[in-house]
């Protein structure tokens, strides 16, 4: 560990959920949210959205797909996922266990922390899929957990990608994103 790293205060989630405006947490750092994401990424995000409801509400398995809510890894790491797909209930005010599915939508801001520190991050927990969306490249990375290791998985925009996530089944056509 760095000495700067060291030197910075270190803060958990009880202090988190006192700060107004957007922040994600991680190892205790603070990262601010800010400014808005720009209209380009809230209109991709509202059509995957979109997208995945309407692929889980035809298979009828009780998954959800969540907007950004509060995922808690640890007492000093909180993310904020674009998007997430849950099959379990959540119960409390916050995610407290590893979602089936993760989207991260790259913006300039976002693209390094998303990649470097949230890609291992999400390996780790074993979260199924973790899929990262270039709205400037217009491309989406699925990245699929097998054997406790992300394995890139090869995605045509034209065609659909099934997902497996245990009792729930589904296929999505990610050209839809675009339109």
């Amino acid at each position: 560990m760095s000495s700067a790293f060291k030197l910075l205060p270190q803060y958990t989630y009880e202090e988190y959920i006192q700060w107004e405006g957007r922040w994600e947490l991680i190892d205790g750092i603070p990262y601010a949210m800010a400014p808005m994401p720009v209209p380009k990424h809230q209109w991709v995000a509202g059509n995957i959205h979109s997208v995945f409801r309407e692929a889980l509400k035809k298979n009828s398995c009780g998954c959800k797909v969540y907007q950004p809510i509060d995922y808690k890894l640890s007492e000093d790491t909180v993310f904020n996922p674009d998007l997430l797909i849950v099959c379990k209930p959540i119960i409390k005010r916050y995610l407290d266990f590893t979602p089936d599915l993760v989207v991260e939508i790259l913006s300039e801001g976002t693209a390094m922390k998303d990649r470097h520190t949230k890609y291992p991050k999400y390996e780790a927990e074993g979260i199924p899929y973790y899929l990262m969306i270039d709205i400037e490249t217009q491309t989406v990375e699925i990245y699929k957990l097998v054997m406790g290791k992300y394995q890139h998985q090869a995605v045509e925009q034209n065609s659909p990608y099934d997902f497996n996530l245990g009792d729930c089944s589904f296929a999505v056509l990610f050209s839809a994103i675009w339109e």
